[in-house]
């Protein structure tokens, strides 16, 4: 048996039914007549001129028909409650976004364990509610589905008599939240090894300069010794490979404090494959890239961001070795976010993609390769990739790293059009 609260194809279904334990669909279980039921039978026929007891109620307490089914669908949580013999009794819309799930009129009435079969760790925490002695008032749990975090309330529903008739688990998204605390995290960490890079730097750099000039002025007094030139150019050499390692720490400890402006992303684009030449010598290597006509300007730093798209051709120059494919493709998406105050809306996004042909990221670094000092060449410092996320980060955007079926690594970048850039501040 059940109630609707309004006709309307929004409207919320309620299951009265009385305790008892969970029955497979296919069991046919006798029901019995609910005691508010008995009790209209005890007392007669309903009110005069067809109103249900629902209506009734509703005028009677000057609450409007409809009122409770509205409230529920306007929350911003999401709503799952269920019955004490585990049937689906209300759901919004919300809790089907979350979830990542296809709303459905038909589950109004279904097994819990049957509409959320492909989100075993949400069904587990529902089918605690009945055995738990402790319910969780605020807990939070990663999907591993869809890898969003939801935060929980799950709670018991009593009858008058103190019966457990159901449960409900009120949930939100807060993957948002989520990564705007790492990123916070992470801020704190760098201002903390800033500091001490700092302090590094200055006492590093002053040594190899020293050591630069004073074997430049050696090689240039013993012009006629080659052993000797040999050394020099060696001591140089790596005296200027130190340098930019410090240099190169200094760059990724620092905080990003973002110049904006409105900037077009095919200029920052072809600024940063003539940059990235200048470091690591292109070769055979076949640049192409897609950049639609159309493609909005963003808010964003001109200068961090060619750094960006420069490590990331570097990279892809470095990874194929002087022969090979590197392919860029921009595109304008649009997502929705849910923010602080307020209701979800659309937000314009530009997607650039780089891929190469080269030999591709091996699955066991797959999810380091951001890391800092994490390399895999031979002469890498590791901070390359590291800066790339730091700047996406600071532009309030994301990176993907990808390995495609036919060979080669994939760097897919979003960034939104218009941002608050206010992490790295």
């Amino acid at each position: 048996m059940q109630k609707t609260f309004a006709g309307d194809d929004r409207a919320i279904t309620i299951l009265a039914s009385e305790p008892g334990p969970y029955v497979p669909a296919t069991t046919t279980m006798p029901i019995r007549k609910p005691r508010a039921a008995a009790r209209r039978a005890a007392h007669g026929p309903a009110s005069p001129r067809g109103k249900s007891r629902t209506a009734a109620a509703a005028s009677s307490d000057g609450v409007p028909a409809g009122f409770y089914r509205d409230l529920v669908w306007n929350l911003r949580n999401g709503v799952l409650a269920v019955t004490r013999d585990g049937r689906i009794a209300v759901m919004n819309d919300v809790a089907y976004r979350i979830l990542g799930l296809t709303p459905r009129t038909t589950d109004i009435g279904l097994p819990f364990t049957q509409v959320l079969k492909d989100r075993p760790d949400v069904s587990r925490i529902v089918a605690g509610a009945f055995d738990l002695s402790h319910l969780p008032n605020r807990a939070e749990l990663r999907l591993k589905s869809t890898g969003k975090v939801i935060g929980y309330t799950l709670s018991q529903v009593r009858d008058q008599a103190g019966e457990i008739t159901g449960a409900t688990l009120f949930f939100k998204d807060l993957t948002r939240v989520e990564q705007l605390e790492e990123r916070e995290r992470l801020r704190d960490r760098l201002a903390a090894l800033g500091e001490m890079a700092a302090a590094i730097a200055h006492e590093v750099k002053n040594p190899l300069a020293g050591i630069e000039v004073m074997a430049g002025i050696l090689k240039r007094q013993l012009p006629e010794s080659e052993d000797a030139q040999s050394i020099l150019r060696d001591i140089i050499k790596e005296a200027k490979m130190a340098n930019a390692i410090v240099l190169e720490v200094l760059d990724f400890v620092r905080p990003i404090r973002l110049q904006v402006e409105r900037i077009s992303l095919s200029d920052v684009v072809r600024d940063a494959i003539s940059m990235a030449e200048s470091h690591v010598p292109r070769g055979d290597v076949r640049v192409e890239v897609v950049l639609p006509e159309d493609l909005a300007p963003i808010q964003g730093d001109p200068h961090q961001l060619r750094q960006l798209f420069t490590n990331l051709f570097t990279n892809a120059f470095e990874a194929m070795t002087g022969k090979g494919h590197v392919r860029l493709v921009a595109q304008q998406l649009s997502a929705e976010e849910e923010p602080a105050a307020g209701d979800c809306h659309t937000i314009p996004l530009d997607q650039v993609e780089v891929a190469d042909n080269g030999p591709g990221v091996p699955a066991d670094v797959m999810d380091r390769i951001f890391s800092p000092f994490f390399t895999t060449k031979p002469q890498g410092s590791g901070l390359g990739l590291a800066i790339v996320r730091k700047i996406v980060d600071a532009h309030d955007g994301r990176i993907d790293v990808s390995a495609p079926v036919d060979g080669g690594a994939r760097f897919r970048v979003t960034l939104p059009v218009s941002g608050s850039h206010e992490l790295f501040r």
